[in-house]
């Protein structure tokens, strides 16, 4: 089971967000933005599991946390479906763990930035039962051929996308094609630009709250 860091709104959570972080980073990147999402009357569990560290052929082999190898610097290319597939049994058992610990599955969304951003539409589409939501921040969707094979359970699950415009590291119009490609399945995306680099700003961390107050709050 993937260690994780746990952090809650309140005392009686009615919803759990599973949120995987990029690169490179851990768990602990985006849990200081837990208190932005306090909701009068709506508690949220928030899990910020830690990747499995392993070697990453673009930073010379040198090992860090990540849900998957990248193999080249145009990331869109050449996926480690094998990594993916690794880490798709790990927030797996997450998603069980939350299931056994008494939340139904449509009590649960998928998050996540760069890496872990592309780890949630991946696995947000595949997954057989509907979730509450899908947030993918600054990522793309790492396998765009498992559309065909998607799971119809999630075709109506509200998505979040959102990018900036000056990104660096996954470029604009990388997400851009991802969103283009979902809509085509038809996947609903509430799709989000800001005028930054490869991060997230304040601004889109309450969209992202406002959205979950709209899309899922009223449905829980």
């Amino acid at each position: 089971m993937l260690q994780s860091v746990i952090a809650q709104t309140g005392e009686n959570p009615k919803l759990v967000v599973i949120w995987m972080h990029g690169l490179g980073a851990d768990g602990n990147d985006f849990a200081p933005v837990v208190p932005q999402f306090i909701i009068p009357g709506f508690d949220i569990k928030f899990i910020f599991p830690h990747a499995p560290k392993i070697p990453v052929t673009i930073n010379g082999g040198m090992v860090m946390r990540a849900w998957y190898d990248i193999k080249m610097m145009d990331i869109g290319k050449q996926p480690d479906k094998q990594g993916i597939l690794a880490s798709e049994k790990l927030i797996y058992e997450l998603i069980d763990q939350q299931i056994n610990d008494g939340f139904k599955p449509e009590q649960i969304v998928l998050a996540g930035f760069s890496q872990g951003g592309a780890m949630s539409l991946q696995i947000g589409t595949y997954y057989p039962q509907k979730l509450a939501g899908i947030i993918a921040l600054s990522c793309y969707l790492p396998i765009p051929e498992s559309l065909d094979k998607k799971n119809s359970a999630n075709i109506n699950t509200p998505i979040f996308m959102a990018h900036g415009s000056f990104d660096p590291v996954v470029p604009f119009v990388l997400g851009q094609s991802s969103r283009n490609a979902l809509k085509k399945s038809g996947y609903s995306i509430d799709w989000h630009e800001y005028p930054i680099q490869h991060g997230a700003s304040m601004d889109e961390i309450m969209d992202i709250k406002t959205w979950i107050e709209k899309k899922i709050v009223p449905n829980s």
